[in-house]
């Protein structure tokens, strides 16, 4: 699962570094990426939260006590899900512009921005249905406990973006303002970037025929269950509408900014890449681990087994800490550094790349609350509680949208958007502190009573702060060597990560960090 995440995440950077050369990471930039945030987003608030949080166990449960093993219930939730994203796409397509008003700003000085954006999301918004698509076969085949098809399937899409973004390269006249893209471009942008997630989904139906399942609509859903699959979903509906609120918010503040400085990187586009780079490390280590976990944990609820729940959150903490920890502090210390080998290039220069490296350092060490959060909501689901998770989500938002409503209106332009990373950073904090105690009073104690969890991450701690020492040293060493350009960013970011790699290593050795060894195990 692990390595089939990250060819999937290496292949969608190598996607996102032709994306940024090609359309830069400004105002042009935003255009396109606000209008493919509006699919993700709507689909997630359409069905996609309650897809991954309640219906596992749900189709877990059906499984393991309905005398078809399920293949009812499946039928009917499948065609449930088809039926909802059909409806909702098509309702989405036609209401684009209102819909893009929520994400960006309609004003004289930035009416052909907002018209491209909304060409832009009548082009994307069908993946609205594939994502939808994709998600419940996914679904099907983890209660299936068969993991690898979800995991590897993706990388056809980035194929497919990278062969888009190449070609927009190699063969077209690169554009710098909004003003100059032609429809030529706007249509391989928008059909390309659509037909990758239709590829993406309807390769998993090969995967889900030779697992057992075979789709027939069945829209008898009175009386069969599927009532207490909604009812739990009302909390998941409503966990991400608090976060789409959110990040309406902050996709507002950060375009108003590309909008004053449209050629200055310092915007929603800068905040997207930093984001997505910042969140590769969760994708690849905690994601997967969780998708495996999730139906374990599920069972030990059902049957009452709650110190293996407990086991399970504390090694799953535990083991994504030793990846988690270090390169929260990797992208704290080394952030333009990355941004500026990844992002300087054609449409982007060294100069544009910068904002972006300081959103990477202000996301930086967020990344350790974020991904704990991420897991010990886990616990709540297990439970088939969808409530409590959606209070969290509001307080979290709640503090997010506060701390970034001061950065737009009291930072400079250039650095509003950077405060907004922090803000979102410490939002996750809070979230985290108020998210361990209400699991700790469900669990009944602790996660882990011993305070092995606790001491792991003082280690864990530890090791990185050294190893970031190390790492800033040897950077700030190799900038004063005469090396002409990128190579010098190369040097010096190669330079500071083997500097923390081996420092981390060895410290961690010193400080007999179990779960290093654990780690590489894991099977």
């Amino acid at each position: 699962m692990a390595l089939g995440t990250v060819v999937s995440r290496a292949t969608g950077l190598i996607r996102q570094v032709l994306q940024a050369a090609a359309l830069g990471t400004g105002l042009l930039a935003s255009t396109y990426n606000t209008a493919n945030t509006v699919p993700t987003s709507l689909y997630t608030l359409l069905i996609g939260g309650a897809l991954n949080a309640v219906l596992v166990p749900q189709l877990v449960r059906a499984r393991a006590t309905q005398p078809d093993e399920g293949r009812a219930y499946e039928q009917r939730l499948v065609t449930l899900v088809l039926c909802v994203l059909g409806v909702g796409t098509a309702l989405a397509v036609w209401a684009a512009p209102q819909i893009v008003s929520l994400y960006m700003r309609d004003t004289p000085d930035s009416h052909e921005a907002f018209e491209l954006t909304v060409v832009f999301a009548r082009f994307l918004l069908p993946q609205i249905f594939f994502y939808g698509l994709f998600s419940i076969l996914g679904q099907v085949l983890n209660a299936r406990e068969q993991f690898g098809a979800m995991m590897w399937t993706p990388v056809l899409n980035n194929v497919v973006l990278i062969g888009m973004f190449g070609a927009y390269l190699g063969l077209m006249t690169i554009p710098e303002r909004v003003e100059d893209i032609t429809t030529t471009q706007v249509q391989l942008l928008g059909i390309g970037t659509t037909a990758g997630i239709a590829l993406q989904a309807l390769a998993l139906i090969p995967f889900v025929r030779a697992a057992g399942f075979r789709f027939h609509p069945r829209f008898d859903w009175r009386g069969t269950g599927l009532g207490k699959s909604v009812h739990a979903a009302k909390w998941t509906l409503l966990f991400v509408l608090a976060n789409q609120v959110a990040l309406i918010v902050i996709t507002n503040y950060a375009n108003a900014a590309d909008q004053e400085l449209p050629q200055a990187g310092a915007g929603y586009s800068a905040y997207t890449y930093a984001q997505t780079i910042w969140m590769l490390p969760q994708s690849i280590v905690t994601v997967s681990l969780v998708t495996a976990l999730l139906p374990r944990m599920s069972k030990a609820a059902a049957e009452g087994r709650i110190p293996d729940l407990r086991a399970d959150l504390s090694q799953a903490l535990r083991l994504t800490g030793v990846v988690i920890v270090p390169v929260g502090f990797l992208f704290l210390i080394l952030g333009p550094q990355i941004s500026t080998l990844l992002f300087a290039h054609g449409a982007a220069d060294a100069a544009t790349a910068q904002p972006l490296g300081h959103m990477l350092q202000a996301f930086g060490l967020g990344l350790i609350p974020f991904s704990a959060q991420y897991l010990l909501l886990r616990g709540f689901y297990a439970f088939e509680d969808t409530r409590t998770p959606f209070f969290m989500a509001a307080w979290i938002a709640v503090v997010n949208i506060a701390l970034a409503t001061a950065c737009h209106l009291l930072l400079p332009t250039r650095w509003a958007v950077t405060g907004m990373a922090a803000a979102y950073t410490l939002s996750y904090a809070a979230g985290l502190a108020l998210t361990s105690w209400l699991l700790r009073k469900k669990l009944g104690g602790r996660i882990d009573a011993d305070g092995t969890l606790r001491r792991t991450y003082a280690k864990l701690m530890l090791a990185a702060t050294v190893a970031g020492a190390l790492g800033w040293a040897a950077a700030q060493a190799c900038a004063g060597v005469p090396v002409a350009g990128i190579w010098g960013t190369a040097l010096a970011l190669t330079a500071g990560t083997v500097a923390m790699g081996l420092g981390y290593l060895g410290t961690a050795r010193l400080l007999k960090i179990s779960e290093l060894r654990s780690l590489s195990g894991l099977r």
